[in-house]
């Protein structure tokens, strides 16, 4: 064979040798590329996962403090009926005409005498005392579900 024939044999096998390296060496780039875009993407979804987390935890703890808040306000209201008769019985407190006027009718009654009167005035003052209550524990829910509504949209403006 002569020269010239290796020299190119020689030439081909050199540049089929180069290119499968250069070959190599490219998917060994792309497969590093491709491993540092997972990585960078999973580091993604737990920073994502964990602001999600903290906010559930958030949101978790807000609700507990309106809850408790709420309990010590349920808890707080029984002792109000008890202040509200003996604010009555003292004249501390009032009622309004229309309240103490419900009984008027009875009272005026020519038949009713002392102990009746005096019956009827203290259960009036029981009754306000309930109807306080009352309120104060429909003023108290309400309250307490207007704080969870504003809790979750406050956190609702923060969500992603």
């Amino acid at each position: 064979m002569n020269r010239v024939a290796i020299y190119m044999i020689v030439w081909g096998v050199l540049s089929a040798g180069m290119f499968g390296a250069g070959w190599a060496w490219r998917g060994d780039r792309a497969e590093g590329t491709e491993a540092r875009q997972q990585a960078s993407a999973s580091a993604a979804q737990v920073q994502q996962v964990n602001q999600t987390r903290a906010t559930e935890h958030d949101q978790a703890a807000a609700l507990a403090t309106i809850g408790a808040k709420h309990e010590e306000d349920r808890t707080a209201a029984e002792a109000v009926p008890a202040a509200v008769v003996a604010d009555l019985r003292t004249g501390n407190l009032q009622l309004r005409d229309d309240l103490a006027t419900c009984n008027t009718a009875r009272l005026s009654e020519a038949v009713a005498g002392t102990i009746e009167r005096d019956a009827h005035a203290q259960l009036r003052a029981e009754v306000a005392g309930a109807l306080v209550q009352i309120g104060r524990d429909a003023d108290d829910h309400v309250r307490a579900c207007q704080a969870v509504i504003t809790a979750d949209r406050a956190s609702g403006d923060a969500a992603p």
